[in-house]
């Protein structure tokens, strides 16, 4: 018994003597085995995958009670880039060796109670090797509780301070412990990740809702030993897994997954002393992001000596892109952007001097230098503005993209300032305008980035805002307010309150154009400072005696606060006392249309507006489009959370019938982000003084009458005002203004001088001219970064996770072209008009457009991950020889024959697994198979359009169509071809990520082909002047004429129903046919002939004769074939009756009688009926391709219609005939009805909509009718 209790009493002291809190023993050596990987791909068998794979052992060394020291040794790195199971990682022994150089180096942290802190090692390292290292000592994380089996807690680790989740489990038969842990990385503070590239698209909290792009979660498993000195980790595993799309997740997603594992081997006492050097912290153990701005995750390239290599890769860009642009050398574009990086301020001016005195060179180098996108370019600027070597315009192109892409941070916003007092700023209005503009929206930028954003920061522009406005310079305070709309700054609200009266405490009278433009400077304040937004601009909206469109722009502004429920109740109720129906119709519309808005900002809005609408429609919605109009138009699909959305905006005034003001705005709505695509607007306040009179004599049916007045109305246009502008015109692009310009009196006065018909010597045309009949040579290209849109995130290996998005272009036209003028100019630019024009041109247009989508790691040293590539390219050349004769109207074009295959157009994507380093070659593989199973099945289809190739491969998860379709020529030895082939895997898969996934290729292509003759050239005539038809056409006519005429006896003896019909048809031709006895003019003939020497050219001739009648206009178009024993011709008739009706009758083949279509369409009102167009197309004889595209219409539509919301009916309906009907219900919808012969589709109240007041004077107009023109009654 004494021995039983004694060895109780022994463990029970055993037991109190260890513990589960975390520690190390600084008398002691911990030698632990890691490893960490992280591979990218879709998850899916047989795809391609890429990844990273480290191993190593570390050893810990205490120095003191809280601190130690950690040591790598045996690094081994490794890559992986193929098919999973199918390849193996790689080692990479160059890359191994130069990061085991810096990791083998001593690194010094404290820990204490489980807790990782003051992270120091010597200054060489740099920072990727520690954030590396934060990947190892992140696993030592880890807070332990033996009180409670689940809990709570907010700690750091190297994603952040996040929310992180614990249960306990105590190890049966051991004393081990294992813990696991879950952290929320979603929602950490100070979160380790960063955004670049996407200051101006505004975040889209309500489209979160609908899904998300992104999911990460990240688990730990610890296996924890108890010991005297504290809780031992022994095993340690954790695992990352992310989900990415440019959709949503549910629809499928790329994915990465991170682990990483330590296992301790030993522990030992410690033999000797660690020796360090010199330590410097490096901070805690939270990621630490670094200038990533040169690592560009698309490439990866050698950055030492980088002056030589950028100036010799400019050369070569420009000298490969002289003539056309050649999409080969595009890529290239990018790694100049790289050098340029990372070249210090002292090469960018070594370069310029090497590359300025070639005018190429110079633009090339001036272009591209505006990625450098920080201090270095802003002193390069300064170093030209002071030097004044650039002209204005280079400096307007190089300022606005430099600032557009400056990083936002207080020392660059406060350098930028320099440009607001430089001179040479203000030599160039545009100049001024750029500057001035830019500044605001680096001020922009800059707060999305610091909040609260300092007032220093726009404190430039308030104080230029102030100064106009007591100089009472209207240019100035509208320049100033335009650029405080950029800065979109809420401490620049009282400043703006200044320029608009009513709120204003010291009102100032001012012109509607200063206080439109202090209205829409707060259109980005709006999302800061919505409250101080809604009392400014609810009280202009209620101040009746303000201007209406400023009370308009009030009311857009706003909304765009997205008021409450109760802001628009008060709005509504106002509404309902409002006289002025401009302001009325302006805000109804606009309800009306966010009424209808599906996008995820506008969720509650809609309703709120819903109801308004409801409330008005009684009273107003019945105003027609005469006055003032606001109109949205957006969708948003929750599959891909993408959206978009198009505003316009027509402001109008009762003292003028034209638009004062006319706006339209183009949104993006893309995971999450709102992106203003492009906003535009036109001002034209300044007109009213030249339309004062010609209101008076306008009518308004664009008759005789109309166009005199508006002649007489333009040789008045001296009284218009010196001192205002005529027209202004904006653009915006991602909500900021970045140009605007007024037309004035002078601006006019100098166009119309330039271009008077009368002018001598003196008018810059004449020069020009003469300069064209010397032979002009002109080239421009210019490449242009789009967009870099970059996002950084920490992984729980210390690598840094990028998901980057690019888009460049190079844009590119070339024009050689020489003139003669017979007889030559002498006095004027007048002889013109009577002389022969020759003129010989080549040259190109297009451009190339390359996007890259990369989701992946990226380092200095190393990348791997998934990249989508995609090259579209649009090629046009030309080379052609014109002659031209105004006097007689007459214009030939020549063009030579076609001796070789051109590509228009193509566009190319794919997918990839790409791995690169630093020390190796890169390897890119192909993410879905491009090889063709030999034994899969191939099914071929025969030709349907002219020439048609179809080659598809299916199995059970891939589908590899390959389509070319072609149209020849063998008369002009050219055809046209539309290529296409795809490769997708996994397509079946209900998910809309795999839809686009995989190789593609579209392209459109001019080839030659073997012609009847060979072809020398290929002419093209078109005579606009009087002539008669040749004797062959005016036969022609009259057979027509004979053979309508017994058609219609013939239907006389057929049933009434069916000769109702067609002998309306018939006597409309009839009628086309006796207009031919007074043999018409031809309005038009064109020909399109192939030259083959001496010999008879062949192809086509037209001729267009214009037949007026009381109320009917009537047209004709006879096209034949030339050449050759051929009689095939086209006839083609067309009869319009105003407001009422419309015919084409349509006749092909042997002297236009082996096929024949028709088609009608007109307006049909009942007495007590409401508006309907029915339209018609009936067809007696078409070819068999045409039939069979019929056919396949016909089985397309029921599907598409039931996608569309329509109902199907089956029933029979007139045979070669489709029908359609439109019926205005309401003042905002339609009904539809579309009859095919085999079922009928139709569907009501679609929203449209329409001006209502004109449905009542349609039926005035009508009261009479009882039968429309198609036999309806």
């Amino acid at each position: 018994m004494r021995v039983l209790l004694l060895c109780c009493i022994v463990a029970l002291a055993a037991s109190q003597s260890v513990h589960f809190e975390l520690g190390l023993n600084p008398k002691k050596t911990y030698e632990y085995k890691y490893e960490g990987m992280v591979h990218f791909g879709l998850g899916q068998p047989n795809l391609a995958e890429s990844g990273v794979k480290m191993m190593c052992k570390i050893q810990i060394v205490g120095v003191s009670q809280e601190t130690f020291i950690l040591q790598v040794s045996d690094l081994v790195f490794e890559e992986f880039n193929g098919v999973f199971r199918q390849n193996s990682f790689k080692a990479s022994p160059k890359l191994t060796q130069r990061i085991a150089a810096q990791l083998v180096k001593p690194i010094m942290f404290n820990y204490v109670g489980g807790h990782v802190s003051d992270i120091r090692t010597s200054a060489e390292i740099p920072d990727i090797i520690v954030n590396i290292v934060r990947g190892i000592l992140d696993l030592f994380q880890v807070t332990v509780k033996t009180t409670q089996t689940i809990y709570e807690l907010e700690e750091a680790n190297i994603h952040g301070m996040c929310q992180s989740n614990y249960a306990t489990e105590q190890v049966v038969n051991t004393t081990d412990m294992h813990i696991t842990q879950v952290v929320d990385v979603s929602n950490c503070k100070e979160k380790a990740a960063i955004y670049r590239g996407m200051a101006t698209a505004v975040l889209d909290q309500d489209s979160k809702l609908r899904g998300e792009s992104i999911m990460t979660t990240l688990r730990y498993i610890y296996t924890v030993k108890p010991t005297a000195e504290g809780g031992l980790i022994t095993r340690a595993h954790a695992q990352e897994q992310q989900h990415f799309t440019p959709f949503n997740v549910k629809g499928g997603s790329f994915k990465m997954q991170a682990t990483k594992e330590m296992v301790l081997l030993g522990v030992t006492d410690t033999a000797r002393a660690v020796t360090y050097g010199p330590m410097e912290s490096k901070g805690s153990l939270v990621y630490k992001f670094v200038n990533a701005q040169a690592n560009i995750p698309i490439i990866m390239q050698n950055l030492d000596d980088p002056v030589p290599k950028a100036v010799e890769m400019i050369k070569h860009l420009a000298e490969a892109n002289r003539y056309q642009v050649d999409i080969a050398t595009s890529q290239d574009t990018i790694k100049v952007y790289q050098l340029l990086r990372v070249t210090p301020y002292e090469g960018l001016e070594l370069m310029w001097k090497q590359l300025a005195g070639n005018e190429e060179h110079r633009r090339w180098f001036l272009d591209m230098v505006v990625e450098v996108s920080d201090a270095r370019i802003l002193r390069f600027l300064q170093t030209r503005f002071q030097a004044e070597d650039v002209s204005a315009v280079e400096a307007w192109q190089t300022l606005l993209l430099s600032m557009n892409h400056l990083q936002a941070i207080p020392d660059l916003v406060e350098m930028a300032k320099m440009f607001l007092n430089m001179p040479f700023s203000k030599s160039n209005i545009y100049l001024w305008h750029t500057v001035v503009l830019s500044y605001g929206s680096l001020v922009y930028k800059h707060c999305n980035y610091y909040t609260p954003c300092p007032v220093a920061a726009v404190q430039p522009l308030l104080d230029m805002a102030v100064e106009s406005l007591k100089k009472g310079d209207d240019a100035d305070m509208v320049l100033a307010l335009k650029a405080l709309g950029n800065a979109g700054h809420p401490g620049s609200i009282k400043t703006i309150m200044r320029f608009l009266p009513g709120v204003a405490a010291n009102p100032v009278d001012l012109s509607p154009r200063v206080m439109s433009a202090a209205v829409q400077s707060m259109r980005l304040i709006a999302a800061r400072d919505p409250q101080s937004v809604q009392d400014i601009t609810m009280s202009l909206f209620l101040q009746k005696t303000l201007p209406t469109e400023i009370r308009m722009l009030a009311f857009m502004i706003l909304f765009d606060t997205k008021p409450s429920m109760a802001l628009v109740s008060i709005v509504t109720m106002h509404l309902q006392l409002e006289k002025d129906l401009h302001v009325v119709s302006f805000t109804y519309s606009y309800l009306s249309s966010l009424a209808r808005s599906s996008t995820p900002n506008n969720q509650f809005l809609s309703t709120a507006c819903n109801i308004a609408r409801k409330i008005l429609a009684p009273k107003f919605g019945r105003l027609s489009y005469h006055y003032s109009k606001a109109m949205r138009m957006d969708w948003f699909n929750d599959d891909f959370l993408i959206g978009t959305a198009t505003e316009v905006f027509m402001l109008k005034s009762a003292t003028n019938i034209f638009p004062t003001e006319i706006m339209m705005k183009g949104k993006f709505y893309f995971i999450g982000r709102i992106l203003q695509l492009l906003e535009m607007g036109i001002r034209a306040d300044g007109l009213k003084h030249l339309f004062r009179n010609f209101q008076q004599s306008f009518i308004g049916d664009l008759g005789s009458g109309d166009f005199q007045a508006l002649y007489s109305m333009l040789q008045n246009w001296e009284i218009m005002p010196n001192d205002k502008p005529i027209l202004s015109a904006f653009a915006r692009a991602s909500g900021q203004e970045w140009f605007f310009a007024d037309i004035d009196k002078e601006t006019i006065r100098n166009i119309i001088n330039a271009v008077r018909q009368f002018g001598g010597r003196w008018s810059p045309l004449w020069a020009s001219i003469e300069d064209l009949q010397r032979g002009v040579s002109w080239h421009r290209t210019k490449p242009f970064l789009i967009f870099e849109v970059r996002y950084f995130q920490a992984t729980t290996l210390g690598l840094p996770l990028e998901i980057s998005k690019y888009n460049e272009n190079i844009n590119g036209i070339t024009v050689n072209a020489k003139a003669t003028v017979d007889p030559p100019l002498i006095k004027s630019l007048g002889q013109l008009f009577s002389s022969d024009i020759s003129l010989e041109t080549d040259g190109f247009i297009g451009f190339t457009k390359n996007f890259w989508l990369f989701y992946g790691i990226n380092t200095e040293l190393f990348q791997c991950g998934t990249e989508f590539k995609s090259e579209s390219q649009v090629a046009i050349p030309w080379k052609f020889s014109a002659k031209i004769n105004v006097r007689e109207r007459k214009f030939e074009l020549d063009f030579p024959s076609c001796k070789k295959e051109v590509e228009l157009l193509s566009v190319s994507y794919n997918v990839y697994a790409v791995s690169r380093n630093i020390e190796d070659l890169d390897k890119i593989t192909p993410m879905m198979p491009s090889a063709i199973d030999p034994n899969d099945e191939v099914v071929r289809m025969g030709p349907t359009i002219v020439r048609s190739e179809y080659e598809q491969v299916s199995t059970r998860n891939s589908w590899y169509p390959k389509n070319k379709v072609c149209a020849e020529s063998n008369i002009y030895g050219a055809g046209v071809c539309v290529e296409s082939e795809f490769r997708r895997e996994y397509y079946h898969e209900e998910y809309p990520l795999y839809y686009f996934l995989g190789y593609t290729h579209i392209a459109l292509k001019v080839i030659p082909v073997q012609a009847i003759k060979a072809v020398d050239k290929i002419h093209f005539e078109i005579d606009a002047g009087p002539s008669r038809p040749p004797a062959s056409t005016r036969q022609l006519m009259e057979t027509l004429r004979r053979l309508s005429k017994e058609a219609a006896q013939r239907v006389h003896l057929s049933s009434d129903s069916a000769s109702s019909e067609r002998g309306s048809d018939l006597r409309a031709s009839d009628q086309v046919m006796e207009a031919s006895n007074s043999t018409p003019e031809a309005v038009y003939i064109i020909k399109a002939f192939a030259i083959s020497g001496n010999q008879k050219p062949e192809g086509y001739d037209a001729a267009f004769y214009y037949t007026p009648k009381a109320k009917t206009q009537s047209a004709q178009l006879i096209m034949s074939q030339v050449g050759g024993d051929t009689n095939w011709k086209m006839c083609v008739d067309t009869s319009v009756r105003a407001k009422v009706e419309a015919k084409v009758h349509v006749r092909w083949g042997a002297e236009c009688q082996s096929y024949d279509m028709s088609m009608r369409a007109a307006t049909a009102t009942l007495p007590g009926s409401k508006p309907t167009l029915k339209a018609k197309i009936h067809w007696t004889r078409v070819p068999g391709n045409m039939a069979e595209i019929g056919k396949r219409i016909e089985r397309y539509v029921p599907g598409m219609a039931l996608l569309l919301g329509f109902t199907e009916q089956v029933k029979g309906n007139t045979k070669q005939e489709v029908s359609a009907s439109v019926i205005a219900t309401s003042a905002d919808s339609v009904d539809m009805h579309i009859e095919f012969p085999e079922y009928t589709v139709f569907r009501h109240a679609i929203p449209f909509p329409l001006p209502p007041v004109r449905f009542q004077e349609v039926q005035q107009d009508n009261s009479n009718t009882t039968t429309d023109s198609f036999g309806w009654a």
